[in-house]
């Protein structure tokens, strides 16, 4: 048992102090806006140097706002205009726009952190993947909760046998969507737009992936059930959603996710010899705290901001060649769990993961 938990290893995954990545951001909704963009201002390796919208204007008022040297529109993106004037492009559309952008990044040899979900189907997610095979980029899907110190502490917890042999996970991600963007046409409630759902898609992914980062295993059998009763989830089948997973090395786990209730988020992991908590978990904020029989520690990282390690993470493993994760491949199975979640609850069937 690890003596404390109240200090984390600054930024073990650094390789390079040296160099600026040139970042061109693609799609400007108020996460990039209000999170991306203050984020890079406070990195050591990047530099936001091109936004581009479908609007150029859209695109110029933010540019000026935020100090950003150029400005395009989605059609001159696709054409290759300002392309000298980044090395890199964070994707941070809707869903099932993602593809089309990081394929003209492939053909331009830009580097890529693609927002998760990486797509909206399993199908565009393979695409995804070969255009960046075959263009011989870097794709990194942007799971920020892998930089966060608090989970990387957990995952070296857990790996030491702090809490001594996994055996169960319980994870939820809640808010009340409508009171973050008050309007029911937004494109998470979109199928064309968001994928197979909302909750699943943009909730319950963190529990399901920061459970395969810090047991370092993967789900390989999941059954679920969802419900839809507020008139604007009409077209999602998944206002409130619970799923059950079981990873492969025999770990069982529930997870729950909704966009339409009070905010919470908490992930649990429960071992044979203690249990560690992360609560909160998922939303810019997450503290450390773990039990076992004769001992408690609690931690968090206060002053991290999670965009800000995620996008020098990124740009630290394109400046230095270093193998990414999460890569394209990672990103993909988790889109293969998200598609037999969403089968499981349309079949009322337990779906095996090949």
């Amino acid at each position: 048992m690890p003596e404390t938990v109240d200090s984390f290893t600054e930024r073990d995954w650094q390789g390079t102090t040296e160099g600026t990545l040139r970042l061109a951001l693609v799609g400007l909704g108020w996460w990039t806006i209000d999170e991306a963009i203050p984020a890079i201002r406070d990195t050591d390796l990047c530099e936001a140097t091109v936004l581009v919208s479908r609007s150029r204007e859209k695109a110029e008022r933010f540019a000026d706002e935020a100090d950003v040297p150029h400005a395009i529109s989605g059609a001159e993106y696709h054409d290759g205009e300002a392309s000298d004037e980044y090395d890199a492009v964070y994707v941070a559309t809707p869903n099932a726009y993602h593809l089309e952008y990081v394929e003209t990044a492939a053909d331009l040899g830009k580097a890529v952190l693609c927002e998760k979900p990486m797509e909206a189907s399993v199908e565009r997610a393979d695409r995804m993947v070969e255009a960046a095979d075959d263009g011989g980029i870097p794709l990194m899907v942007a799971y920020r909760m892998h930089t966060e110190p608090a989970v990387r502490r957990a995952r070296e917890l857990v790996q030491s046998g702090a809490i001594g042999e996994p055996v169960q996970v319980y994870g939820n991600n809640s808010q009340s969507l409508l009171s973050i963007i008050d309007d029911p046409d937004q494109w998470r409630l979109d199928p064309d737009a968001t994928g197979y759902g909302t909750s699943m898609m943009d909730l319950g992914i963190y529990p399901i992936n920061t459970t395969r980062f810090v047991l370092d295993s993967d789900p390989v059998s999941v059954q679920a059930q969802m419900a839809s009763t507020h008139d604007a989830f009409a077209d999602v089948p998944d206002e409130r959603s619970t799923a059950t997973a079981v990873y492969d090395d025999g770990v069982h786990a529930a997870f729950t996710a909704t966009q339409n209730a009070y905010e919470d988020t908490e992930l649990t992991i429960t071992g044979t010899e203690g249990q560690l908590t992360l609560s909160p978990a998922f939303h810019m904020e997450c503290a450390l705290s773990l039990e076992t029989g004769d001992r408690e520690f609690s931690a968090s990282a206060d002053d991290v901001n999670e965009m800000t390690e995620e996008f020098d993470y990124f740009a630290d493993r394109v400046l230095s060649g270093e193998p990414i994760y999460a890569d394209g491949e990672h990103g993909r199975y988790d889109m293969r769990v998200l598609e037999a979640l969403h089968e499981s609850a349309a079949s009322g069937t337990t779906v095996t993961l090949d």
